[in-house]
């Protein structure tokens, strides 16, 4: 060995010291943060899962604020008042329940950056779980924009619809995001036809849920849970309106149904949360029916909400379950097509 080789070489342990003096300075600060320094495929789940979560909260606590006439207890936005960003003591409870519901965006904001940081900051991640984790947390300082509109123009029962159909839409991407980031293997189905059958009664499904739901903020847009006393009202007749959505729901339960039927009859993985999906549809039906003859009482009009965040994750789920065993159907279709055609001629 030469003097010039020997100088050259490196020893094993010194290659993996300079390997983490790499590590180190690409980590950053962040690496100091547990769990940030190089994220886990389950640390990135339970980020996902936070997200998915406080999503759904907020629809809750947006749904109290309404129910409680305080969606005017912050008359103004972004500030609770002209010239205070914190409620005074005249705005009384109202206010303290609007200017509560706002701070609560705050904590959605924060899981939304940690959830974007942990996501970026994975290896294994994806470019669409990258997008997708950007357009989440995007979504969020939009939505705070619809929910002032909603204030500066005395609760316009069509900007609080759109308020509530935006917070859907991050429900239905935040579960996106938790179903594309989970590190559990799921069974696929290996029928073609039953897969492309599943695939497509669970875009039904979905378009129909969401159907469903909109019609229900109209519906909730003529009723009288206004979110203020002054608060203006679409104009439409709540009782046509009620029974416009009950069409709706009626055919969705067929529709459910029919998905749950052929998984289970051709036993696909997905039968569980077919049935599951099912249960939540028939058990908001019941709280619906319920509310609607007892005057719409507080807790259940909650709980009504709650549900139809529930149905939106059951239905994305759904979409995104039938749909991958669609594509690796397919995926095994064409492998097959590559098989044949390579065979040699006899």
């Amino acid at each position: 060995m030469t003097t010039s080789e020997t100088r050259t070489e490196r020893s094993p342990e010194s290659n993996d010291a300079e390997s983490r003096d790499t590590t180190t300075r690409r980590r950053g600060l962040l690496g100091r943060v547990p769990g940030f320094a190089d994220p886990t495929a389950r640390f990135v789940y339970g980020w996902a899962i936070a997200q998915l979560v406080v999503n759904v909260g907020i629809v809750v606590t947006g749904g109290a604020v309404r129910l409680t006439g305080s969606g005017l207890g912050c008359p103004t936005w972004p500030q609770c008042t002209d010239g205070s960003f914190v409620p005074h003591q005249a705005l009384g409870m109202h206010g303290a329940i609007e200017f509560g519901n706002r701070m609560l965006t705050w904590v959605l904001v924060v899981v939304a950056i940690g959830t974007w940081l942990a996501v970026f900051r994975r290896r294994g991640s994806t470019r669409g779980d990258r997008w997708l984790a950007t357009l989440i947390a995007l979504g969020i300082p939009f939505q705070a924009v619809i929910g002032g509109i909603s204030v500066l123009t005395d609760l316009n029962p069509w900007v609080v619809s759109l308020h509530f159909v935006l917070s859907m839409a991050l429900v239905s991407a935040a579960t996106v995001l938790v179903f594309r980031t989970s590190p559990y293997e799921r069974e696929k189905s290996t029928n073609v036809v039953a897969a492309r059958l599943g695939s497509a009664l669970s875009w039904l499904i979905y378009v129909l849920t969401w159907a469903t739901i909109y019609v229900g903020t109209i519906v909730t847009g003529s009723g009288p849970h206004a979110g203020d006393a002054d608060a203006p009202r679409n104009g439409l007749d709540p009782s046509a309106m009620t029974q416009l959505h009950a069409d709706f729901v009626f055919v969705l339960v067929g529709l459910a149904l029919a998905g749950a039927v052929t998984a289970r009859v051709l036993r696909m993985p997905q039968t569980r949360a077919a049935l599951i999906y099912v249960g939540l549809l028939a058990l908001q039906g019941v709280i619906g029916g319920i509310q609607y003859a007892t005057d719409l009482p507080m807790v259940l009009v909650i709980a009504h909400m709650l549900g139809s965040a529930l149905l939106m994750i059951g239905a994305t789920w759904l979409v995104l379950w039938f749909g991958r065993d669609q594509r690796a159907g397919g995926d095994q279709q064409d492998s097959t097509r590559r098989e044949v055609s390579d065979a040699p001629v006899n």
